[in-house]
């Protein structure tokens, strides 16, 4: 439709944010002419392109004349995985309804999950501006022979009975691989990427929801609008952290459809451990607090990603021409875990525990208390994570984030003593902000690692970086062995120098009354043991027995 522009004059415009944003058009616009403003997937909404947008029709700040259209905003995924609050666009939630209660209403198809054990090693790639994984590390960790066999192999396993299985790839290598290791078992799988002409791409979805073949292949091509009520499996090939696209890529299976009972997920990494059932958090991160970046977006020419599109079509199609039913011996035989869940109920059970924190997020966060961690930069400014107490009101009960920095020494003001040093302050920290507030605590480290990320040297505060596996300094030690007994004195040996900041941040920020509190406690119960042995003790005494008398 790139020939067809909007006048501005209809009744009803329809628009993408990147279309209305593009030169000029913006200006075609009248907001007194608009009484309501409709955002399709609102959860993208805190995005500068759609406040931008939103500024324009006076959505964003009282409009000086008065005048500003409605806005409504819907989403199947109403949060955001960096965190970023909805809330400077979106002030109320007026509907939601989250996937369990639409399968338990039947306006969802039921679910039933398997998580696989890939063995993909993923612990070292990079994290991406998004807080999700970056997708070139994350191809090269997962695109290779053993995954790609193992979870075509998994799916002959559990789903080769299945009419329209949808696979979920990393990037366009992945896609290529995984079709060549699908087609070298025998299987019609094709594939669409954002490169495919459009009567290719109009052909094969044709041929897709009329089921004449089992499996399509993609990557960020089908996560959002996508209606294909036939898809009975979703084959999740990419590892993600963001709960968002978790979700949305399990929807694709969800629509009803009368030929199908339900749709079988089948999960090669397990990334489900972050959660399908969702809860809206508008009030997360400020968008203010950011530092803002431009976007760099490196386009390709029109002829090179055909070229490339052939290419992997060509190399898709020598897989299953060289060896169609390659024998069992040529293949690496690694046995394959499976975990099943009947349905999604089993599934929220088995993923509600608490994660730790360094599961879920790629930075140095510190437990210093039961309901607190802690994030320290080089600079003394630090990030809080406080989870609600057990004593907590439940209509109160958000995990929030504080920051707070250190105040600057004052400089002496006698110009007769230039040489002494800056004066300190009576207290050398600022009152902390709240920064965020969220009723997950997942969505709150995620709002942490965002603005953490923004403020902190990433060299500092990432738990894998090198230098936290080199040995302890003096300094360090001498710090630490000054809480411990003589003969048990660290060495550079015995702990690293991240182990050692660590220790030292718990010790700075009160993890030592915390665990003096539970060793106290610990002693009470101990104590209390032992009254019940005495007291049991002291009626085996009194109790008389027929027999020989003890000596």
């Amino acid at each position: 439709m790139g020939n067809l522009h909007a006048s501005g004059l209809a009744d009803i415009t329809v628009a993408s944010v990147r279309s209305i944003n593009s030169g000029d058009r913006m200006a075609k616009f009248d907001p007194a002419r608009f009484k309501l403003v409709l955002v399709d997937e609102a959860h993208h909404i805190a995005a500068s392109s759609y406040m931008d947008t939103l500024r324009h029709f006076g959505l964003v700040k009282p409009s000086e004349t008065g005048h500003a259209p409605a806005l409504v905003g819907v989403s199947a995924t109403l949060s955001r995985y960096d965190g970023i609050r909805l809330s400077d666009a979106i002030d109320h939630v007026v509907y939601h309804k989250d996937y369990i209660d639409m399968i338990q209403q039947k306006w969802l198809s039921d679910v039933v999950f398997t998580t696989v054990q890939s063995h993909a090693d993923v612990s070292r790639v990079k994290k991406a501006p998004s807080g999700d994984f970056q997708s070139g590390d994350l191809s090269r960790a997962v695109n290779n022979d053993e995954t790609n066999e193992i979870t075509v192999r998994a799916w002959l396993s559990k789903a080769a009975a299945r009419k329209s299985t949808i696979v979920f790839c990393v990037d366009l290598a992945h896609v290529t691989g995984l079709t060549a290791t699908f087609r070298a078992h025998g299987v019609d799988a094709r594939f669409i990427t954002g490169d495919t002409s459009k009567h290719v791409r109009a052909g094969r979805l044709d041929d897709f929801r009329n089921r004449k073949f089992p499996v399509l292949l993609n990557c960020g091509v089908f996560t959002e609008g996508t209606d294909i009520p036939n898809i009975d499996c979703v084959l999740l090939a990419r590892p993600t952290k963001s709960r968002n696209l978790l979700v949305q890529m399990i929807g694709r299976g969800m629509r009803l459809h009368p030929d199908k009972a339900n749709c079988h997920v089948i999960d090669m990494v397990a990334s489900l451990t972050v959660g399908i059932v969702t809860t809206p958090t508008l009030f997360g991160l400020d968008p203010g607090e950011l530092v803002k970046e431009a976007d760099a977006i490196v386009m390709k020419s029109l002829q090179e990603r055909k070229e490339q599109e052939a290419l992997r079509e060509q190399q898709a199609s020598q897989a299953q021409s060289i060896s169609p039913h390659p024998p069992p011996t040529q293949r690496p035989q690694r046995n394959i875990s499976f975990t099943d869940y009947d349905s999604v109920y089993d599934l929220v059970d088995d993923t509600s525990g608490d994660c730790h924190i360094r599961g879920i997020s790629p930075l140095a966060w510190v437990l210093v208390s039961e309901n607190r961690y802690v994030l320290s930069s080089q600079s003394g400014d630090y990030l809080t994570i406080e989870t609600p107490s057990a004593t907590s009101d439940p209509a109160d009960s958000f995990v929030r984030v504080l920051y707070t920095q250190r105040i600057p020494p004052r400089k002496g003001t006698s110009e007769e003593h230039p040489h002494l040093p800056p004066q300190p302050s009576k207290s050398p920290f600022m009152r902390p902000r709240q920064i965020a507030a969220s009723r997950t605590f997942s969505d709150a480290v995620h709002a942490a690692d965002t603005f953490a990320s923004s403020r902190f040297p990433w060299q500092f505060i990432q738990h894998a970086q090198a230098w936290r596996k080199m040995p302890a300094t003096e300094g360090q030690l001498m710090f630490l062995n000054k809480f411990r007994d003589m003969d048990d004195r660290l060495t550079a040996s015995r702990i690293t120098k991240g182990k050692a900041t660590d220790l030292i941040t718990k010790i700075k920020f009160g993890a030592k009354g915390w665990f003096a509190r539970l060793e106290a406690a610990r002693r009470k119960e101990g104590r209390m043991q032992a009254r019940v042995k005495q007291v049991v003790a002291l009626r085996e005494r009194e109790e008389v027995r027929v027999g020989p008398l003890a000596s």
